[in-house]
């Protein structure tokens, strides 16, 4: 199963992400852990990231791909993956199209956590990370709504998206998640 978790900041991804991946028994992609690492260890990509962390902003396209790609290529993924954090554009959801076919390998679902956003502001300041002070949680909200839509439509067309309803609790969306992927399954099983 290569799955991809959507959802605006404080939508829950990093909790779903973990409660799949232990269901699915695939490993969790936070991307923005990787990034992360990457700015802590001083790699070159991390040093190319780091200045769009600091500011809030999104790390550009041809630096996130490149950190996808090296992720993908790691031994514990081979049986499958679910991503959080990447693709935020439509034009990185492609992107992850064409890195998946030269790996030979094919997304499932993108997962989208549909949450309103007052919901998503309030969760945010309430778990507040030292990067999340009010004005860059606003200014992430944004970019969300502006970047992250048009991939909704971009996966909604290829009949790859599950919207699952994000404003309820924890593990009733967990269920939502696990029972929309297993009749996903069981559908695909008996159209082919």
């Amino acid at each position: 199963m290569r799955l991809v978790i959507l959802g605006g900041p404080g939508a829950g991804k990093g909790t779903q992400a973990e409660g799949i991946s232990q269901h699915l028994d695939i490993p969790s992609i936070s991307t923005g852990e990787v990034l992360r690492n990457a700015i802590a260890n001083q790699t070159n990509l991390g040093q190319k990231a780091r200045p769009y962390v600091e500011k809030g902003e999104l790390v550009p396209d041809e630096i996130m791909i490149k950190f996808i790609h090296q992720r993908l290529l790691q031994a514990d993924v081979t049986q499958g993956w679910l991503l959080d954090g990447y693709p935020r554009t439509a034009f990185q959801a492609e992107e992850l199209d064409f890195l998946l076919e030269n790996l030979g390998q094919q997304l499932n679902w993108a997962i989208y956590l549909n949450v309103p956003k007052d919901v998503l502001a309030n969760r945010t300041i309430h778990r507040s990370r030292s990067d999340d002070k009010p004005l860059i949680i606003r200014r992430r909200i944004e970019l969300f709504y502006q970047r992250t839509i048009p991939i909704l439509e971009y996966y909604s067309l290829r009949d790859r998206l599950l919207d699952i309803n994000g404003n309820q609790p924890p593990e009733q969306v967990q269920q939502e998640i696990i029972s929309q992927l297993r009749d996903s399954a069981t559908s695909s099983a008996s159209n082919s």
